[in-house]
């Protein structure tokens, strides 16, 4: 979705101004307002996108992960949130499969959900049953 909102504004921005070619000046006698250089909107929404991703990383609650799920993660996933393994079946960061995820409050995608998220839910599961739902890794 963001893609294609930058999309059209990319497109009004090489539209509106070739309007104004052969001469006349923007804002002149046709009362329209200055228009921006393109380069001039891209480093604002680049600046814009910048900020909103720091704000969103800050407002993602860090978790404390005990240095048993740090070496569980690093086994699993090599810490990587957004691993995919098993053919599908496992995702995520603890490689979750969908009954587990949802069995300690997960709803949708494992490798989908923020990692902080991960983290508080395989804390749930370690707290639960201990290392054993990681066979391999927990061991």
């Amino acid at each position: 979705m963001r893609k294609l909102v930058a999309s059209m504004l990319a497109l009004s921005v090489v539209a509106v101004p070739t309007a104004f070619a052969a001469g006349s000046k923007p804002g002149a006698a046709t009362g329209h307002p200055k228009l921006v250089a393109p380069t001039t909107l891209d480093k604002t929404w680049k600046r814009t996108k910048r900020k909103l991703h720091r704000t969103r990383k800050a407002a993602e609650p860090h978790v404390a992960v005990p240095a048993q799920l740090q070496t569980i993660a690093q086994c699993e996933s090599h810490g990587d949130p957004h691993a995919i393994g098993g053919g599908g079946t496992y995702r995520g960061k603890y490689q979750f499969d969908m009954s587990t995820w949802a069995s300690v409050g997960g709803k949708g995608d494992p490798a989908a959900a923020p990692e902080a998220e991960q983290d508080r839910r395989a804390a749930l599961l370690y707290d639960r049953t201990g290392p054993s739902q990681w066979p391999v890794c927990g061991a």
